[in-house]
């Protein structure tokens, strides 16, 4: 009696199944967030409700469970869920399912002669969104929500490694907003950090969920390409400088508008490192502020 009462008390799932893997124990816990009565469950196979536990992985570590006596671990990190339960997001995550710690361990009788395994179930969905949310702080520029400059430089490295193995032509986009510093002497910081928000938002609607975009520094921001050659980076760079030149930045019932300069360059077998690729680009975007700005340059052949 006291045994069930902290059975179904316990704020973590557990179930307990046969050699057959017919459930023989569901807590209170388990019938909260599966929607599934004990009574339902108890006697029937688990893979009869939850048909996506019959994989491989989940089977060999039933076998050795109920073989070896060893115990089998599923964390969030490598697996997210065993069971599809629906996530609470109390952290306004966007999981869609409830992030999963579990153990599956022996139980053995009074011979100790191993009967039945059991699983406890751990909702781990808080401390899931609150790493997810640390990952994105450590990756996000704090002011307009753009990946950071160490993000981009890692996924330039990245892209670097693959053109070497694979061949494939990627290109970046150095850009500059021109004369900024005015913008904020005229009408102040708050307008310039308005100005560098609005001016991200454009840019990241306006280009590819495969490509990578972060403020570099300041006013200045880079764009990774990947799979584009130089002649389609600069066709985007144009696009992309005509729609900021024709937008017209409302702050403060004040009409500002801008220019960007910006330097194209693409990665070429040659070049022995990602620092070369980024010294081309930001050598062409000091050429399009040197001839007059509002301008896209490319690196030279």
């Amino acid at each position: 009696m006291i045994f069930d009462q902290i059975f179904d008390m316990i704020n973590i799932g557990i179930i307990i199944i046969d050699k057959e893997l017919k459930v023989y124990k569901w807590n209170r816990w388990m019938e909260i967030h599966s929607k599934i009565p004990a009574e339902k469950i108890t006697g029937f196979p688990l893979f009869s409700f939850f048909p996506d536990l019959n994989n491989p992985r989940f089977l060999r570590n039933f076998k050795s469970v109920l073989t070896f006596g060893n115990f089998a671990f599923f964390s969030q990190k490598l697996h997210q869920y065993l069971f599809p339960f629906q996530a609470a997001n109390s952290l306004g995550s966007n999981f869609k399912y409830m992030r999963q710690s579990c153990t599956m361990g022996p139980l053995r009788d009074d011979n100790n002669v191993i009967r039945y395994a059991y699983i406890m179930v751990q909702d781990v969905t808080d401390i899931a969104a609150y790493e997810q949310k640390l990952l994105e702080m450590s990756i996000r520029d704090g002011l307009t929500g753009v990946y950071n400059r160490r993000y981009f430089e890692t996924r330039l490295e990245e892209e670097f490694e693959r053109h070497k193995r694979y061949t494939r032509p990627f290109s970046i986009i150095m850009q500059d907003i021109d004369h900024f510093k005015k913008v904020n002497d005229t009408y102040g910081h708050p307008c310039g950090d308005y100005i560098l928000k609005a001016f991200a938002s454009m840019i990241v609607s306006s280009i590819r969920k495969v490509d990578i975009f972060a403020r570099y520094g300041g006013e200045e921001f880079c764009c990774l390409l990947p799979e584009t050659r130089l002649d389609s980076a600069m066709k985007l760079a144009e696009f992309l400088r005509k729609k900021i030149e024709r937008n017209i930045f409302i702050f403060n019932n004040t009409e500002i508008r801008i220019t960007i300069s910006q330097g194209i360059a693409e990665l070429k077998t040659e070049m022995g490192a990602a620092e070369a690729l980024l010294r081309e680009a930001d050598h062409a975007l000091y050429e399009a502020k040197e001839s007059g700005r509002n301008k896209v340059v490319k690196m030279k052949d």
